[in-house]
């Protein structure tokens, strides 16, 4: 059989697809070309609306706010701004309040969410067996979630009343004197820690349920082969499993500790709720920021403790950072 080679010496047409030209592969590696940065920049295009949106909601209020820190404004008064530079924030350093506000903000976070967390570890492992009516008790989980602060900081209120609330009266059936919840600083604490708890804990538990589902069911039989318990299971397979969505839900409480307001304000029952009692026994961050800006009329300090607020979370969120990085290192 002749070649093409030959057939073209011999003046016939040689088999096979015509050469391509350069403006045709020109073209192809074009097409290609397009097609590869498109499938590349789908997600930048799919993402870049929330960008659009984060800087119109959150980056200029964050600039606003700052710039605001750095001037003394009243609230009547917010066209008219007197520069004082870093003045607010020095007072801020020097103001017992705030310090105050910020260690009943730490241990309000600390007594709420770590028997929060705990506790919805606990029930999302109960939750995660084969039981009757389990779809019964996840929905019914999230009702405390789904029930609005305030009518939850009333009932709670209602519950933790010095001379007509059920806590005495139980206290008292067992012959316990009753404890004046409001007017003392740790009996304060833990009660609003209570709203807390009773608000998020299945939240949270749902959400180790989620992560829990999603663990192989082959790692809980090769653990049951080698003869482990329950708890072993539960602590080396399902723990370690969920590990990222621990490491979540901790910085989620961490943010929603530092932000505490609706809670201890309602639970004050009026002016008291504002400035956290009348000894401000439990005032947090969030209360103080409200009470130089809406009550002081001063939304330049107000501003600051609003940065100083987003500071101290910048400040978890690299700590927790150089922990990681240093037991990756250790590991």
């Amino acid at each position: 059989m002749a070649t093409s080679t030959t057939k073209a010496l011999a003046g016939g047409e040689p088999s096979g697809p015509p050469p391509k030209t350069d403006g045709e592969g020109t073209a192809r590696r074009r097409g290609a070309l397009l097609h590869r940065l498109d499938v590349r920049g789908a997600p930048y295009a799919f993402v870049a609306p929330f960008f659009v949106v984060f800087a119109a909601f959150s980056f200029y209020p964050l600039v606003y706010t700052s710039w605001i820190s750095l001037h003394r404004v009243e609230l009547a008064t917010l066209d008219v701004m007197e520069w004082v530079a870093f003045d607010n924030y020095v007072d801020l350093w020097n103001d017992s309040r705030f310090w105050n506000a910020l260690a009943n903000t730490l241990t309000i976070g600390v007594i709420s969410t770590v028997p929060q967390l705990l506790m919805a570890l606990g029930l999302a492992h109960l939750l995660n067996y084969r039981m009757r009516a389990s779809l019964f008790f996840r929905v019914a989980s999230l009702v405390p979630y789904a029930t609005s602060v305030a009518a939850a900081a009333l009932v709670f209120t209602m519950i933790f009343e010095r001379d007509f609330g059920m806590i005495n009266w139980a206290f008292g059936a067992v012959g316990v004197d009753p404890v004046n919840w409001e007017a003392d600083k740790w009996p304060a604490q833990v009660a609003i820690s209570t709203i807390v708890i009773w608000r998020w804990t299945g939240y949270n538990a749902l959400l180790y349920l989620a992560a829990m589902q999603a663990i192989p069911a082959e790692r809980y039989e090769a653990a049951a082969i080698d003869g482990a318990s329950r708890w072993k299971q539960f602590t080396h397979v399902t723990v370690p499993g969920i590990r990222s969505t621990i490491v979540f839900t901790i910085v989620l409480s961490t943010i929603g500790a530092t932000q505490l307001f609706g809670e201890p304000l309602i639970f004050g029952q009026g002016p008291n709720g504002v400035t956290g009692g009348a000894d401000n026994q439990y005032q947090t961050l969030g209360l103080l920021l409200y009470e130089e800006g809406w009550k002081n009329y001063q939304m330049g300090r107000s501003a600051t403790v609003a940065w100083a607020m987003f500071l101290l979370l910048v400040l978890v969120f690299v700590a927790q950072r150089l922990i990681k990085r240093l037991r990756s290192r250790t590991s």
